[in-house]
């Protein structure tokens, strides 16, 4: 049939598909036939090589266990004879304390018969002998403590002291600082007296120009050649001197001329305080202090008292600190920043309310400065009781550096007012006649009445003046009060 339908599509005749299908079945079950016995044979392979490795690892097993289990059987050993040992060891100490216990008993008998024989000869008992030797015992220490602690604390006094003047006279000698002689009022030289008419100008209106744009008060007189500035805040006055020197070297002179410069020298004067508050801050080894801060430090450049430059003053007074914090082992970076700027207040001190001490201490707290600088600086005139060594240091090193020779210049009234406080006290007495303030302060004399004030009276009345001085007075140094007695025998000859 097959043929036959080949026949009439008129397909040639050629291999019967069946037969090549069923030819190519059979091979591919050959085919995997013979796979599936290779794979058997690879499986029965690792399989017989998996039993073998794992013998071999049991073998290795068995022996690890065989060598530990002979170890743990020799350390079994071991420690049987070292317990044989400790027993035995225990035995012989059982042995030993039953004979020192024996032997306690023994001479706890003889001393209880000694102290039974020592009561009858004595007449005392043990309790009364033995608190009759700590009484005496402690009268004996306590008189020896007392002795030793006056000793020790003289020593210690004296160690100090002498201690205390070495560093002092060493931060001191090391300190070298210029005598203070500058002036509290600017003085702007001039060519000429014609000058002056054109710095007052038609009708004053220059110098009520230069007054209001600088803030300082003109003092034109007959000094030759000269014309004097006046103000409170120094910085304003730095600036109007400045300004008056552009305007006087320049020649123009009018206001609207005098704003111009009023303003380049408020420029010119800002950079000079910058530059001096960060000069003086690396002069002092104090780097890294805001910029800000610095810029109102270094106002203090323009800013004396009694004459000393408070820049300088605040510069040296860092130095001396540093040296004492150094020599005592106290913090000396504390001691050196706060000493540097315990007089920042001062800076301000003419535009806001309050004592520069803590006015600085504001400052410093608001820039994020250490409590413990703040604390130095508001504590250096005491107005803040001081709670650390570093702020002690400061206080110390600013009495240095303001009372050294030649450091302030006292003004004449302040000189004289402390005088006629000292002769006000003296005079005060009752019997006092006459008395004088001589040596600039440092003495006093006192003429006394010799019919009201007998010889000890007046050595009683030198003690209570002195006395009085020293309790309503504050003076450097100290004062010698001197009281004289005269007494005069008149007669006339007839």
């Amino acid at each position: 049939m097959w043929g036959a339908l080949k026949r009439l599509l008129g397909i040639a005749s050629g291999p019967d598909p069946r037969e090549q299908a069923q030819r190519e079945s059979n091979a591919i079950v050959e085919r995997g036939e013979q796979e599936a016995k290779s794979r058997i044979l690879e499986a029965q392979e690792q399989a017989l090589k998996l039993r073998q490795d794992s013998q071999a690892e049991a073998r290795e097993l068995r022996a690890q266990v065989e060598k530990q289990e002979n170890r743990l059987a020799k350390r079994d050993d071991t420690l049987d004879r070292k317990e044989s040992d400790l027993d035995q060891r225990e035995e012989r100490q059982r042995d030993r304390d039953r004979s020192h216990q024996e032997r306690e008993d023994e001479l706890e008998d003889l001393f209880d018969q000694q102290r039974a024989q020592l009561e009858r000869l004595s007449h005392l008992t043990a309790d009364e002998a033995r608190d009759l030797l700590l009484d005496r015992v402690e009268e004996e220490v306590h008189d020896d403590a007392i002795r030793r602690m006056h000793q020790v604390e003289q020593t210690v006094k004296d160690d100090a002291d002498q201690r205390a003047r070495r560093i002092l006279a060493s931060s001191m000698q090391r300190v070298t600082s210029e005598v203070t002689t500058e002036s509290t009022v600017s003085v702007v030289p001039i060519p000429s007296d014609e000058m002056k008419g054109r710095i007052i100008g038609r009708e004053g209106r220059n110098i009520r120009a230069l007054e209001a744009a600088t803030g300082c008060d003109l003092i034109i007189d007959d000094t030759p050649d000269a014309v004097t500035l006046s103000a409170f805040d120094p910085v304003r006055r730095e600036i109007g001197r400045l300004a008056l020197s552009k305007l006087v070297q320049d020649g123009r002179i009018h206001p609207t001329r005098v704003e111009e410069v009023v303003e380049k020298a408020e420029k010119e004067v800002a950079t000079v305080i910058k530059e001096a508050g960060e000069a003086a801050s690396i002069e002092a080894s104090c780097s890294g202090l805001p910029r800000e801060l610095l810029d109102i430090f270094g106002r203090l450049r323009y800013r004396t008292s009694y004459g000393q430059n408070q820049l300088r003053h605040a510069v040296e007074t860092s130095h001396v600190a540093a040296m004492i914090a150094h020599e005592i082992g106290a913090d000396v970076e504390i001691s050196r920043r706060g000493a540097l700027l315990h007089d920042l207040g001062k800076a301000v001190d003419h535009d806001v309310e309050g004592t520069h001490a803590v006015i600085g201490a504001d400052i410093a707290r608001r820039f994020n400065m250490p409590e413990a600088i703040a604390h130095c600086i508001e504590a250096h005139h005491e107005e803040v009781e001081a709670t650390s060594v570093e702020a002690i240091i400061v206080q110390l090193s600013d009495a240095i550096s303001g009372g050294r020779p030649g450091a302030r210049r006292d003004s004449f009234e302040h000189y004289v007012k402390r005088l006629e406080a000292l002769e006000s006290v003296a005079s005060s007495f009752d019997g006092v006649e006459r008395c004088f303030a001589i040596q600039a302060g440092r003495e006093v004399r006192v003429i006394v009445k010799p019919d009201q004030v007998d010889d000890l009276e007046a050595m009683q009345l030198a003690r209570d003046i002195s006395k009085k001085i020293e309790e309503n007075l504050q003076y450097p140094g100290q004062i010698r009060v001197t009281v004289m007695r005269e007494t005069r025998a008149s007669e006339y000859a007839r």
